[in-house]
């Protein structure tokens, strides 16, 4: 539970998609102060696509909302476990500004388009699959594209806590490496996680981030929208 729940926002339309690594492969590119969190000798590398829908300060009537894409792992730090971002791609300019020349944090600008199918009235139909697009257009970086449509499967559930599921999804500390390390909090119930199928057409996360793209198919969860609250970005010590 946070001391302080400065922003309020709701995520939704979350895409999880995890691809298990060996940990070596992960642990040299973690700053100093943090090492790679594993689940049964596991590390994953994970892009999570979302829409972040009315962000704003807490009691606030109005907020800003645009789709934001990242590529993450699994840590543990002295401030304890969480995950590490090694990119925020976002489609908020002035957001990305924000954070790039306060703390010089791995946001990056990108064009980004979230939709569904259109029945017969052309009006968006619930439910159905999501097609998710972005395409990086921050100077003097690596370009980034994705393009993905997911759909929810099955039954909806919550992770067993010391599950997988729960090792993958259920994480309230976010790292980031700027002009120092950073570390975030932030506060919502569990999520209510489906099942998903996902037909990805481009992802180049991995090679901007400097990975080999890894093998097999991915874990992958649709997430139901969740109201989150998120305290001020402080760093580590």
């Amino acid at each position: 539970m946070l001391k302080r729940r400065l922003l309020e926002m709701t995520w939704r339309d979350a895409l999880f998609c995890h691809w298990p690594v060996d940990p070596a492969v992960v642990s040299e590119t973690l700053p100093d102060r943090l090492s790679v969190g594993t689940h049964e000798g596991d590390a994953y590398l994970s892009v999570v696509a979302f829409v972040m829908d009315d962000i704003r300060p807490r009691g606030a009537p109005l907020g800003l909302s645009f789709p934001e894409l990242n590529l993450r792992t699994y840590v543990e730090g002295a401030d304890g476990p969480g995950v590490y971002f090694y990119n925020l791609d976002a489609d908020d300019p002035i957001g990305v500004a924000l954070a790039r020349r306060l703390f010089a944090l791995p946001y990056y600008r990108a064009e980004m388009n979230v939709s569904r199918p259109r029945s017969a009235d052309r009006s968006e139909t619930a439910g159905g699959p999501v097609r998710f697009t972005s395409r990086r257009t921050h100077p003097g970086v690596p370009h980034v594209r994705f393009d993905a449509t997911y759909e929810p499967t099955g039954e909806a559930f919550v992770a067993e806590p010391g599950s997988l599921d729960a090792f993958l999804v259920e994480n309230y500390r976010f790292y980031a490496q700027g002009n120092r390390l950073y570390r975030g909090e932030i506060d919502h119930k569990p999520w209510t996680l489906r099942e998903a199928t996902v037909d990805i057409r481009a992802n180049t996360l991995f090679e901007a981030n400097g990975f080999d793209r890894p093998d097999g198919e991915p874990i992958v969860h649709y997430a139901e929208p969740i109201e989150v609250g998120a305290d001020r970005i402080r760093s580590v010590s």
